[in-house]
């Protein structure tokens, strides 16, 4: 199951949002996300559990809990990226009358 974080401290890394996982279940992988200019913790991230049961315990235990300094997490099963419309397979750009 793929989650989603949010509430990070901003000085959390891969590793730390893996670990605070690790204690529900099998973390496949695990990214927060980096500012490019200051290289800090934007306060999100990604990961993936093994499975399902997992990612469900992970969202109840931890959705609403606060951490150092007070922000409360958000926890949910991650969306699926939408699709960008500019896509090759839109079917949009210029066509010349015939």
């Amino acid at each position: 199951m793929k989650l989603f974080v949010a509430g990070l401290p901003y000085d959390f890394d891969d590793t730390d949002l893996k670990e605070m996982f690790e204690l529900y279940g099998e973390v496949v992988s695990a990214k927060v996300a980096i500012d490019r200019e200051t290289r800090k913790s934007r306060g999100f991230g990604f990961l993936e559990l093994r499975n399902d049961l997992e990612g469900k315990e992970a969202i109840d235990a931890l959705n609403g809990a606060r951490l150092r300094g007070g922000k409360e997490l958000v926890v949910r099963e991650a969306e699926d990226k939408p699709r960008d419309s500019r896509d090759h397979n839109s079917g949009g750009g210029y066509r010349p009358r015939r």
